[in-house]
């Protein structure tokens, strides 16, 4: 085999790198951190070597380091045990990366190096980038966090909950008032009250001929189009009169288990939405072992949040019972389940409940989580029983939720994302 002319003249000179080899250089050596200095030959400096910095002090294998320290050999975690040191971080990686990138690093930083009681102090929350998980881990603290840091964790929650308002109270509205005028239609109204568009379409099929002079067949115009006819309106639909008492009932019932954090967030702020709405009744029922009804709450959904205890064990059971308890009209009732389905209770009760609401007239729906992640770790065996009781258990997203309350009210099939998760 033929040789090169640098095989055959001895070891090629080390050369500099392409434009190309060395972007993917730089990158590797982010990615792989201070060990691979010598392997990639690549030295950070200026910006690189700060976001490196901020990295090697969340994700280093050791310990001991400051955010933004160096080490020698190997990455190692060190964002120190104190608020400022762990603030001055928080402000490096919000100049370096962007917002959803900060989420996860934050999210890590408590995770994986145990710094949620430093979120019990003020400074340390002010240089936070707030998000629903964050709040989450507030409110699992709410009852160890002093009265000089409560202010301030308010202010946090306050901002991810008009955040999250902004961006879903418009089109959940809109959602549901439609599926309320859709619900409210009459099928035997009076003259004045017949919506005659939706009754032409409904009896399309009831199209009759209207026959021509004796013996000559159905007229035809000019142009030999068949003859005119005329529809038969067997069934009527009328508009529903408006109302100023409530359409429909709605009971959001929310396990408040450490898992649901997030779930009881977006369940906490659609709860205030759907309060606003004068057409609708809705009753708010946090449970764990015990059950607190928050509805007086309602009007701020902060007030919600802060009232609720994550934690605990799950008796979902009893928190249905108390919802039955409250039914008042089970045909105009939706019960939503926002749960893991981790029972602690009296499982076979729970489901006597749910088939009794049911057959009652109740619209059930039972939710596995209310949040952007999917479906969490939840209860294969009782999830198939809702199933079973033609009740299928699945994740939302807070988009899709009002698409699936508004099937719901109508008591239509619900628009289930992913029959995976179908039980």
């Amino acid at each position: 085999m033929e040789r090169t002319t640098a095989q055959a003249s001895g070891p090629a000179r080390p050369t500099a790198p392409h434009a190309p080899d060395a972007e993917r250089l730089r990158r590797w050596r982010m990615v792989l951190g201070a060990d691979s200095a010598d392997s990639t030959g690549c030295a950070l400096t200026g910006q690189d070597a700060a976001m490196d910095g901020a990295l090697n002090a969340l994700y280093g294998g050791g310990a001991g380091k400051k955010p933004g320290g160096r080490g020698s050999g190997g990455r190692s975690a060190g964002l120190g045990a104190s608020a400022p040191s762990v603030a001055r971080w928080l402000g490096d990686i919000r100049t370096y990366f962007p917002s959803s990138v900060v989420q996860v690093m934050q999210r890590d930083a408590i995770d994986r190096l145990g710094l949620a009681a430093l979120l019990l102090e003020p400074e340390m929350l002010e240089a936070v980038e707030a998000d629903v998980h964050l709040v989450g881990t507030l409110l699992s603290l709410n009852k160890a966090m002093p009265e000089t840091t409560k202010e301030t964790a308010r202010a946090v929650v306050r901002k991810v909950v008009d955040d999250l308002e902004k961006r879903l109270e418009s089109r959940t509205r809109a959602t549901l008032t439609g599926a309320l005028d859709r619900s409210a239609r009459i099928s035997r109204p009076r003259h004045r009250d017949i919506d005659w568009n939706r009754t032409i379409r409904a009896n399309l099929t009831n199209y009759l001929p209207v026959p021509g002079p004796a013996g000559t067949g159905p007229t035809t115009d000019p142009g030999g189009a068949e003859g005119r006819g005329t529809i038969v309106p067997e069934r009527l639909i009328g508009y529903g009169r408006a109302s100023r008492s409530a359409k429909k009932d709605i009971v959001l019932c929310i396990d408040q288990s450490g898992s649901m954090a997030a779930s009881v967030v977006h369940a906490s702020v659609f709860g205030a939405v759907l309060a606003s709405m004068r057409t609708l009744s809705t009753r708010l029922v946090v449970f764990d072992t015990a059950v607190a009804d928050l509805t007086d709450q309602l009007d701020d959904p902060v007030d919600v949040l802060f009232g609720t205890q994550l934690g605990g064990g799950t008796d979902i059971n009893r928190a249905l019972a108390y919802c039955q308890s409250r039914i008042t009209r089970p045909a105009d009732t939706v019960v939503v389940l926002i749960s893991d389905l981790f029972e602690g209770g009296i499982r076979n009760e729970m489901l006597k409940r749910v088939a009794a609401m049911q057959a009652s007239g109740v619209q059930f729906v039972a939710l596995l989580a209310l949040s952007d992640e999917g479906a969490p770790a939840y209860d294969h065996e009782h999830a198939a029983a809702l199933g079973a009781l033609g009740v299928p258990a699945f994740a939302c997203t807070p988009d899709l939720f009002p698409d699936v309350m508004a099937a719901a009210i109508e008591k239509r099939p619900l628009p289930i994302p992913d029959k995976e998760t179908q039980q």
